[in-house]
């Protein structure tokens, strides 16, 4: 069976943190959405993902009021 997108459940695990940052290249970023229309499980885990980022954002920025800007130049170098 061919993995759907031409890509498997591994390869998005490794691709993820790009995917929900916005970083992936966009050939690479539909073939992902592909395998996520028909991979529950992956659709689940990219879910669960989001969640934690969204929290620990939320909880950085009560721990440390200028977060934001941390928050930030974090983000600009993953981008790099």
């Amino acid at each position: 069976m061919t993995a759907p997108g031409g890509i498997t459940c591994r390869e998005l695990v490794e691709l993820v943190s790009d995917y929900v940052d916005g970083s992936l290249e966009p050939k690479t970023r539909e073939r992902l959405e592909v395998h996520l229309r028909a991979c529950a499980g992956c659709t689940e885990y990219v879910h669960q993902i989001r969640t934690t980022v969204r929290l620990a954002s939320a909880a950085a920025l009560e721990q440390h009021p200028d977060g934001a800007a941390l928050l930030e130049a974090f983000r600009t170098f993953r981008r790099r």
